[in-house]
């Protein structure tokens, strides 16, 4: 943001008339466009091994259903699954809360109650502790 601008006139040669604009722009600098540790995709830490949205078909109403999602640690390093957050109360989770070791897998029941009739579709947000930005899963599906 530039912040200030300073325009002074100097006289080149005071007897030739000939006047001289000097900007001065001290403050002002223009971004670093070199590459850096910001610009790179971030490090993929697990592996879904089943797809990342399950659509559950039509329920009965009254009768809960679960679907089970499996991930794979990819990241190298000891990695652990801190909280899985859904959008509403009909909408339960359970996690694999062990530190999962490297190329070990890990998995997320998540059980809808079915207690409400009509179309649902539920965002489920997964987060571990060596990835900044949740993993997002969907289960959506049909209450009759």
């Amino acid at each position: 943001m530039l912040q200030r601008l300073q325009i002074k006139l100097k006289t080149i040669n005071p007897s030739s008339g000939i006047f001289f604009i000097s900007v001065l722009l001290g403050i002002f600098q223009l971004p670093d466009f070199a590459p850096s540790a910001c610009s790179k995709p971030p490090q993929k830490v697990v592996e879904w091994l089943c797809p990342l949205e399950h659509d559950f078909g039509t329920l009965r109403q009254d009768h809960p259903a679960t679907y089970v999602f499996s991930f794979k640690n990819v990241s190298g390093e000891q990695l652990i699954l801190q909280t899985v957050r859904t959008t509403c109360g009909c909408t339960a989770a359970d996690w694999t809360e062990a530190p999962i070791e490297p190329d070990s897998t890990g998995q997320i029941s998540i059980e809808y109650d079915a207690y409400q009739r009509g179309d649902f579709s539920k965002k489920i947000r997964v987060f571990f502790d060596k990835q900044r930005k949740a993993e997002i899963l969907k289960i959506y599906g049909t209450v009759k």
